[in-house]
């Protein structure tokens, strides 16, 4: 159907943004080591950066300055395959709930 939402163009479009404006997450990969970025809450110090298939995180800045080589601390159940279904999965009940539309990707909350 012309003209529908697509999720993956949802995503691509809020990576256009720098990452302290994101407000979906994002895959990054260095040193061998991929993680999905949570996004900032309001009332956070610092993202979270979660290992793509293990349950660990790490601060976001530890993540920028040392890569694959940051401090991972584990997570009693969410990996980065985690956030990003569920980030995925929240867009598409959003979509079906008509709260995007065609216009410049963004949600009206």
């Amino acid at each position: 159907m012309p003209g529908t939402i697509d999720i993956d163009r949802i995503f691509h479009e809020s990576r256009a943004s720098p990452p302290s404006e994101r407000t979906l997450p994002w895959e990054e990969t260095c040193d061998g080591v991929t993680v999905v970025v949570e996004p900032k809450p309001h009332w956070a110090d610092d993202m979270r950066a979660f290992r793509l298939e293990a349950p660990e995180y790490c601060r976001y800045a530890d993540w920028t300055a040392n890569g694959g080589h940051a401090r991972f601390d584990g997570h009693i159940d969410t990996s980065g395959n985690d956030v990003m279904m569920k980030a995925r999965a929240t867009i598409a009940r959003e979509i079906a709930d008509g709260l995007w539309d065609r216009r410049p990707v963004h949600v009206r909350r």
